[in-house]
């Protein structure tokens, strides 16, 4: 029987198709969250764009929990250059992702490790 540490983030999220479905949950959640969505808001009316920065998370994530995806987008400081991102938002964001996590079913030590990689982003994208 395999525990929870054998089996990888990457897969405890649900691999490729598990992990879109939670982006396209956790953007959802940015646009009805009145904190942060001014910033997600206005991609509703570039569906190119949003579709291109979706994908984008996508990789990034699968290849941060350990998937073969490898991330074609732009390091996380370029990406979020000029936005000005408070620790108020950022604390929106981490939540609505938690809460879309919990609505999926992921368990507490998936949650946790969830949080150790966006906690670890949080230089990289504050305050840019």
């Amino acid at each position: 029987m395999e525990t929870i540490t054998q089996v990888s983030l990457y897969e405890r999220l649900g691999s490729a198709n598990g992990i879109k479905m939670l982006v396209d949950d956790v953007v959802e959640a940015h646009m009805q969250n009145p904190n942060v969505s001014a910033r997600f808001l206005p991609y509703r009316d570039q569906p190119e764009l949003l579709e291109k920065i979706k994908q984008h998370t996508c990789e990034f994530f699968a290849m941060g929990a350990g998937g073969p995806e490898v991330y074609s987008g732009r390091d996380m400081v370029s990406t979020h250059q000029g936005m000005n991102i408070s620790e108020e938002e950022y604390m929106h964001v981490i939540d609505d992702i938690l809460m879309v996590l919990g609505k999926h079913g992921m368990d507490d030590q998936t949650q946790k490790d969830v949080l150790a990689i966006l906690w670890s982003l949080k230089g990289e994208i504050m305050h840019k």
